[in-house]
């Protein structure tokens, strides 16, 4: 078995770019099963006028294309802020493997946070969840982020 590797700092690359963008800073990327990362994104609800265009629904839509399915069994899930509901129930859907996400979200988050989508017994697929990765760098950019809005 190969040494773990995160790939947390392409996601965090990509909060950064939304956050350029005026997005809310959140990124995600997909990892294959061989470790190549096969689709990156971040934030573009905004300049897209999409409520959906969240970073996880769009890197999954993204690999989803290139897998040529609408399931990515063996897929690891990289996102720097805990997934929200929509989001969690994307990565339902989408057969993810394991999900890594750095900080918690105790305003939107659907994963430890509020509803808790995968104790759901309606959840039809449960990913392996790890939580904290990169967690005090995304928690900052979403912190300076807010700070220059409010």
């Amino acid at each position: 078995m190969s040494p773990f590797r995160s790939y947390m700092d392409l996601a965090l690359a990509e909060a950064r770019a939304a956050a350029l963008r005026g997005e809310v800073p959140v990124g995600a990327v997909v990892v294959a099963p061989g470790g190549q990362v096969v689709a990156q994104a971040g934030n573009r609800t905004r300049e897209l006028n999409d409520p959906t265009a969240h970073a996880e629904v769009l890197a999954i839509r993204a690999a989803c294309a290139v897998a040529g399915g609408e399931r990515l069994p063996g897929h690891d899930l990289y996102v720097t802020l805990e997934p929200c509901p929509m989001c969690a129930g994307a990565i339902s859907a989408a057969r993810i493997a394991r999900l890594y996400y750095g900080a918690a979200d105790p305003k939107s988050g659907g994963v430890a946070q509020g509803p808790r989508v995968f104790a759901h017994p309606q959840c039809h697929h449960v990913p392996e969840v790890y939580d904290g990765i990169g967690a005090a760098e995304a928690a900052a950019l979403l912190t300076g982020f807010f700070s220059g809005r409010r």
